[in-house]
């Protein structure tokens, strides 16, 4: 009896020193155990340690996608996109990842603050290099900072904060994080951040099963107004096909890449990414990408590239090689659509911009980006300058809002 309640007890302490670890480490304890780590280059880095910290929710996180711009030239030193992430252990298990660079202009970003350099810059200072946690090219809302599930990000986030401020530059900027993230950074960040939003839209899936049902929720109007868009690309002869992992041979991708440097080309620009890098994404990242094909007469014409997470679809770049009315919606958007409610996806974002995707189902939704500035002067202009902008936005938001085109409120 006696030895029966001796080990009763080593449980019990097991147990309540278990259970003290995991109250500890959710309130925000052992801060002294994390330790964080530079990485000057994501290819130094095994996948397997960075992709068990982000997980596969949102892939421009993964270490294949990051590595693929950095080994391709298209976000690298050379391109004003210095590596500097971040890793955090606790002992020696990574428990979260940041992706970091110091930027040396603010292209590719979609969060401009061109105007901010400017000022800072006439008055004798220098905007750059600047620390920036972002995702290359992606105005994506996402998370930013990926932390297990076991650890508490406010903790993370109070080892990660000097380490922020003390680089020696300027400003650190994060861009297009998720909400609950940027609440987080704003409640354990002892320094001031100033809050910068934008208005972007996405579709969710509110149980229309089907895309017949997603449109039997819109007034009659619009809906006919849809269904006469897509009949008439299928008058005008054109078929349109969903390619997945293998099935996206180099003959697909070299097609889709004509066509994305086009719409780069007719705005007089430079494509950002290069072939190479999409070939080493449809390798390495296989059933993530979604290309959606637009043929007429036997010839491919027109593309979209998407990359899939566990719950969403990511509609990133597109192209066509013919002008043709309504084929820009069906490749970018009706095709999205349909292949989120065939695969059990919960929400599609499309793309930075564009009222013409309000009629089309897709709601406002409000991305939010912070920003530490070094300077208090500097810093109180940017707050006032951001304080009036958000009034708009939200203004902006509502009135989007009044556009949709379904005969009740979605929630």
């Amino acid at each position: 009896s006696d030895e029966r309640r001796a080990t009763s007890d080593e449980r019990r302490a097991t147990s309540d020193e278990r259970r003290a670890t995991k109250d500890r480490k959710s309130n925000g304890g052992d801060r002294m155990a994390l330790r964080v780590e530079n990485i000057g280059s994501l290819a130094a880095t095994r996948a397997s340690l960075w992709n068990h910290v982000v997980g596969d929710r949102y892939p421009f996180l993964r270490h294949e996608f990051l590595v693929a711009l950095e080994a391709c030239g298209c976000a690298d030193t050379d391109t004003g996109w210095e590596p500097d992430h971040l890793m955090v252990f606790d002992d020696d298990r990574p428990v979260a990842a940041l992706p970091r660079y110091a930027k040396y202009h603010s292209r590719g970003e979609y969060v401009f603050d061109w105007s901010w350099a400017d000022a800072w810059e006439r008055a004798g200072g220098d905007y750059y290099p600047k620390s920036l946690s972002a995702i290359p090219f992606t105005p994506a809302s996402g998370p930013r900072l990926a932390v297990v599930g076991d650890v508490d990000r406010r903790a993370v986030i109070g080892a990660l904060a000097p380490v922020i401020r003390d680089t020696g530059l300027q400003s650190w900027h994060l861009l297009f994080a998720d909400s609950d993230e940027v609440d987080d950074w704003q409640a354990a960040f002892d320094a001031p951040l100033i809050e910068r939003q934008a208005v972007q839209f996405a579709w969710r899936d509110d149980g229309f099963g089907s895309f017949d049902g997603f449109l039997a929720r819109m007034s009659s109007r619009k809906r006919k107004e849809i269904r006469r868009e897509r009949r008439k690309l299928v008058e005008q002869g054109f078929v349109f096909e969903r390619l997945t992992g293998a099935r996206i041979d180099d003959e697909a991708l070299a097609q889709f890449y004509r066509c994305y440097c086009m719409t780069y080309l007719e705005r007089g620009q430079r494509p950002y990414l290069s072939l190479e890098f999409f070939t080493r994404l449809r390798d390495d990242l296989g059933d993530t990408l979604l290309l959606v094909r637009a043929s007429v007469e036997g010839r491919a014409v027109a593309a979209a590239l998407c990359l899939q997470g566990s719950d969403t679809l990511y509609g990133r770049y597109w192209g066509s090689e013919v002008e043709a009315d309504f084929l820009h919606f069906e490749t970018c958007y009706y095709q999205g659509i349909e292949h989120c409610l065939a695969q059990g996806l919960s929400r599609f974002d499309p793309g930075t911009q564009g009222e013409h995707k309000l009629t089309r189902g897709f709601a406002p939704v409000i991305s939010r980006s912070l920003h530490y500035l070094d300077h208090p002067g500097f810093r109180d202009a940017v707050e006032d300058f951001c304080r009036e902008e958000r009034a708009y936005v939200h203004a902006y938001f509502e009135q989007c809002r009044s556009r949709l085109p379904f005969k009740e409120p979605l929630p």
